[in-house]
């Protein structure tokens, strides 16, 4: 079986039931025929996986679905000294080590014994018959016991997971997705927070023949939402208007704010309830505080900007780390880099920037029209 332990959502109480009725739903859809059943019980999550299941794929899988702190292949014992010493004995005698710990739990109290009294009868066993030392601090084995009412799992490793909370507890956000590193990352780390991410990419459709590239990182993205959907609007005919009537270095912030509200157009359409920028601060022109301030505005939803506090390095560490830095760093001609004035604003007011934004004629209805619907699923 595959025991799954999760963090965050322990600590929700009445809601608890809820966060948990989410990841198994998640769990189910991400390993779709590699389980006979799941199930959940107090603190963790069960899966009994098929008979000729692919571990390898399960294991990927698990490890990249927000709310899982971590899980583990477990061999399953009855609550009974004797048959848990048996089965730990048995991984222990298949691995390579020296010295060794271990590290039970005694969930159920009825079990007549402590866990430091497991650990001390179950640690003598292996002494005893492998000859091998046991080391509290620094083992190179540590074999884990779980009891509980019913049944105790064994297991000698904890996969790591991301945490946080499934996604779909939190409702959804539109995030504005780029070519670049930033914006993928974020949509990440609302995924991680519990969202369901819609994607808008905005491309200028004289520039860029298909936004390719875009897909690709959306579909690197799917790998931890397992549903996506994505809006691609052609925007070059708004691009020119606003070089036509806006001076350069205002013209990224309209052009941004023109985004916002398209984005909170989509959002109120799909039922998302905030937008979702890669904005960090101080990163470039349009990200200062005054600039955000009149960016920021163009929507009546709350604008979310997860990586703000965040320096470029800690970004790319992060988006290498989730698997979109190999596609964001490819050749593209990003809506945003056609905008870029040689020296732009970094204190703009928003009332001047509201009467410049006058005279660029803005039909949302008609880009809208133009949107290109698109979704993605693993």
């Amino acid at each position: 079986m595959i025991l799954i332990h999760y963090g965050e959502i322990g600590i929700k109480g009445k809601n608890r039931a809820a966060f948990e009725n989410c990841l198994v739903r998640n769990i189910r859809k991400a390993l779709k025929g590699e389980i006979v059943k799941i199930r959940r019980e107090y603190g963790r999550i069960l899966i009994e996986e098929k008979e000729d299941a692919n571990l390898n794929f399960i294991g990927e899988r698990l490890s990249k679905i927000p709310g899982i702190e971590n899980f583990s292949f477990v061999t399953v014992a009855s609550p009974d000294i004797e048959d848990i010493k048996e089965k730990a004995f048995h991984i222990a005698k298949r691995m390579s080590f020296s010295t060794f710990r271990i590290a039970a739990r005694r969930a159920s109290k009825n079990f007549p014994y402590t866990s430091m009294k497991v650990n001390e009868i179950v640690g003598e066993e292996i002494r005893k018959k492998l000859g091998k030392k046991v080391d509290l601090e620094n083992p190179d084995l540590t074999i884990f016991i779980e009891i509980g009412d019913k049944e105790a799992y064994v297991y000698k490793e904890k996969l790591r997971g991301i945490g946080g909370l499934p996604v779909g507890s939190q409702g959804k956000v539109v995030a504005l997705l780029s070519g670049g590193i930033d914006s993928p990352v974020a949509s990440w780390l609302m995924m991680k927070r519990g969202c369901s991410v819609i994607f808008v990419h905005f491309y200028n459709e004289s520039l860029v023949a298909s936004p390719k590239k875009i897909e690709e990182i959306i579909e690197k993205l799917t790998e931890y939402q397992m549903e996506s959907k994505a809006y691609f609007i052609p925007f070059g005919r708004i691009q020119y208007d606003i070089v036509a009537n806006v001076a350069a270095k205002y013209r990224m912030i309209i052009y941004r704010r023109i985004m916002a509200k398209v984005a909170e157009k989509i959002a109120n359409k799909e039922g998302a309830k905030a937008i979702v920028t890669g904005d960090s601060i101080g990163q470039v022109a349009s990200q200062t505080i005054d600039n955000i301030l009149c960016i920021y505005a163009a929507s009546k939803l709350p604008v979310l900007p997860p990586l703000i506090g965040m320096d470029k390095k800690e970004i790319v560490e992060m988006a290498k780390k989730i698997g979109t830095y190999e596609y964001s760093i490819k050749a593209y001609d990003d809506c945003c880099s056609f905008m870029v004035a040689k020296h732009p604003a970094t204190k703009a007011n928003l009332q001047d920037i509201e009467k410049m934004e006058e005279r660029i004629k803005i039909d949302i209805e008609k880009i809208m029209e133009k949107a290109e619907i698109k979704e993605f699923s693993l």
